[in-house]
Parts: C-alpha cells; structure tokens; sequence
C-alpha cells in the first residue's frame, strides 16, 4: 500500500500530535525513573438547557427540524449535515457512543472512498475518516492506484478518536445527542412528528418535522407499520477481539486486510434489545473458549458483534443487484457507491468484484419508504435486494447516503414539505457545498 505524503512542516495538527507525544515520552521516562506520576483532569457536566426546550424532572421536551436516529455510519453524518444545513438537530443513539458498526462492531476500517483510480465518495464522511487519520499520525491510501484486491484501499482508523471527533463536530454544528435513548411511540401531527423517547432516568417527547432514520434495520420505518423486508436467514455477525499481542487501534494488526481477529456469529440478529443480547453472548463465549484453546492472553474485545444484515425498507425504487453490478446511473442519483458483491454464509465469503469501469449510484428515492411522508431513511437499510445490499451496506456509502439524507431532511424542513419533493438540483447544489462527489450521469 503506498502512503500519502504528510507535510508536517505545513500542518498544525502535527504540532499538536508532536507535542502530546513528547509529553507522553516525558512521562513515561519519568516513570522509568522510579518516580511516581498521577494526574487529575477536572471537567463540569452541563445541565442540559438549550433553546426549544422545556426540562422538567425527567421529563423533556425538545422541539426541532429533524431527528437523526441511530448514530452509526450514516446517522452521524446525516446529523452533523442536517445541522450544518442550519436545521436544529438531534441524533438519538441507543449506546453510549457514535459510530455504530465502526466502533461497537469494531469494524474501524471504513471503505471504499474510491474506484478505479479517483475518489468516488467525499463530504463529511470522508471529512471525518481523514481528520481521524491525520490526528492519530497514520496514512491514506493512495487512489491513484487501482489495489490488486479492494480491501487495500480502506482507511485503517483510531476506533476511539473516531466518535471523539464525531461528537466534537456534531457539537460545532450545533447537533445534540441524547445516548441510551430510544423513541417508544410515534404520532404523526400537522407539522411532521411526535416522538416518545425513553431513556434510564429520562423520558423525551420530540416535535420534529423530519425524521432520518439510520438505525440499521430500519426499526423507526417498522414502528410506523411501514413496509420492510428481510429473508428468514441473514449474514452471520462477528465479533472483533485479538489475543496475545496489544491491540494498536488504528494499524494494522495482521498480514491480510489488518483488521482484528474475527469469529461468526451464526444467527445474529439486531432486531432487538434480546437478540443483540444473545448474538453478544454468544460471540463472547467464542472468544472465551478460543482463548483456552490457544492459552493466550486476550488483549482487545469489541463490545458487541459487527451485524451485517438486518430488515430493508420498501422504497420508492428498489435497487436490484443487476443495478448495482451494472453501475446504473439513476436519474435522482444522491451518491456513489463502490464495494464488491460480498455476501457471508456459513461456510464463509467468496467477494464478487465488479467489472473494471463499473461505479453504482444510489437514488434518492431508495431511501424513501414506500407511500411515506416526512421520513426518510439512510445506511444498509436502504432499498435493495439482498445480494445488491451486500455491496450497499459498507461504510463510505453509508456515509454518503447519510449525507444526502441530511440534506434532504434539512432542506424538506426548511421548505415545509417532504424530501421526495424537495428539488434534486437543491439537494445536489448542497451537497456540492459541504464538500460531497455528485454522480455522473455519464
């Protein structure tokens, strides 16, 4: 893999990582010494009070443009573009962290930004990928080149530097989050939504006028009764863990494609709280039985399996596997996509590359449910058929698709309307601002 060049003469942040890093070195020396160091950071938890709300005991009531919920790979986006577009934003997140897929599950290697040799996906995903990357003193891929193989050109990143940026920048473009929340109950009104949300300790109701739903399956769509879809079996999960050596987030930590180590998890669910609970048991005993049987010391455990399939909405426009492996250029294309056809089964996954040349797109209308008003939807649970999902649901297009979704939700609550009707050249013309690739309808 060749490296980005990284002029630290030019660049500030190097500075800073140069400073932290002679202080970290200061430190440990010191302690080599035999001198005894502590240290004690205090910070202030602010009381929760922000324009539009009403806070009493535990009861909250927040009145907002548009409610992001789930903040995974796409639902970050969606909230910190939303939020940036000028629409008050809340993201809603049932763990205690953003990131999803890429922190809980571990799957810190985001992909693919590019194809054939030019990048294909920006914006504020990508943003975020390289501020990660830059922070934490790794390299980029080159994309000039074309790799011999896909997964050589994914971004390896600092799992936890990830969602601290996420949160600084949805914080910058003045997004709240509420963690360990989640809506239990859902009314449409004369301006969009009313949403009862329940946390420990907390009950919120939000009035919102838009919905993004980013949550992986799709729940907020289900609730609605809504359309959804999935087959009786779907792509086992894995758990990430690594034994016997320290765990160096954000390098590669074997020969192949650098992840941590992974089991399956047959039959792992995220429909709901009991079965992520029994795919996580599972996974874990897995782990624990494989430490025995090695006898070495575990050193990194996610805390829960990375899911891979879960429901699919119904949406306007369903993308087919035919469209995908095509490259179909739709006529309301949001974003690029770019991965290969990479289905797991029980006796593993055998990827099927695309043709040279060949770049799917993804239509606003794949993210719009079916018959619906004032909700829209982004990430893996995007219209499509299975096998076009299996290239659908990695990172950089979840992220991208976030992106549109929050544009369309801030522009949708902005005009009063609903985001099938907001114009598609709005939606790109914002798109193009906040930094992201508008397909080619070559």
């Amino acid at each position: 893999m060749e490296e980005n060049n990284h002029p630290e003469n030019n660049d500030p942040s190097t500075g800073r990582r140069r400073f932290i890093q002679q202080s970290l070195l200061g430190v440990a020396g010191a302690a080599g010494a035999g001198m005894a160091i502590t240290s004690t950071t205090h910070v202030a938890v602010a009381a929760e009070t922000t324009e539009g709300e009403a806070q009493t005991g535990q009861d909250i009531t927040d009145e907002i443009d548009v409610l992001v919920v789930g903040g995974g790979s796409a639902g970050t986006i969606a909230a910190i573009q939303a939020g940036r577009a000028g629409a008050r934003t809340l993201v809603m997140e049932r763990a205690s962290y953003l990131g999803g897929m890429t922190t809980r599950g571990g799957v810190c290697f985001p992909g693919l930004f590019d194809a054939w040799g030019k990048q294909i996906i920006a914006g504020i995903g990508w943003e975020l990928v390289k501020e990660c990357v830059d922070l934490d003193g790794g390299t980029l891929p080159n994309f000039a080149k074309v790799p011999r193989n896909h997964w050589m050109n994914q971004v390896h990143i600092n799992q936890f530097l990830y969602y601290l940026l996420a949160e600084e920048k949805c914080a910058q473009a003045g997004v709240r989050i509420a963690y360990h929340e989640f809506p239990q109950q859902i009314q449409k009104t004369a301006d969009g939504w009313r949403v009862d949300c329940a946390g420990f300790g907390t009950r919120r109701r939000v009035l919102c006028k838009q919905i993004v739903d980013c949550t992986g399956g799709a729940e907020v769509v289900g609730m609605l009764d809504l359309p959804r879809l999935r087959e009786e079996e779907t792509q086992p999960g894995s758990i990430q863990f690594l034994l016997g050596q320290a765990n160096n987030p954000g390098r590669p930590t074997n020969k192949g494609n650098g992840l941590l180590h992974a089991i399956y998890v047959h039959g792992a669910d995220s429909s709901n709280s009991r079965t992520v609970t029994e795919a996580s048991l599972t996974g874990r005993k897995a782990v624990l039985d494989k430490m025995r049987k090695t006898n070495k010391r575990l050193m990194h455990l996610q805390p829960e399996p990375g899911f891979r399939e879960s429901f699919r909405i119904v949406g306007e426009t369903m993308i087919t596997v035919n469209d995908y492996t095509s490259g179909r250029k739709f006529d309301d294309a949001i974003c690029n996509a770019f991965y290969p056809v990479d289905l797991h089964t029980k006796t593993g996954v055998r990827p099927k590359p695309l043709k040279p040349g060949t770049v799917p797109t993804i239509p606003l209308s794949a993210l719009i449910p079916k018959g619906s008003r004032n909700i829209i939807v982004a990430g893996r649970c995007v219209s499509s058929d299975r096998l076009a999902n299996s290239g659908l649901r990695v990172q950089a297009p979840c992220m991208a698709m976030g992106q549109a979704a929050g544009v369309a939700a801030a522009l949708a609550a902005k005009k009063k309307t609903t985001p099938l009707e907001v114009p598609l050249a709005e939606i790109h013309q914002l798109l193009a601002k906040h930094g992201a690739i508008i397909p080619s309808k070559e």
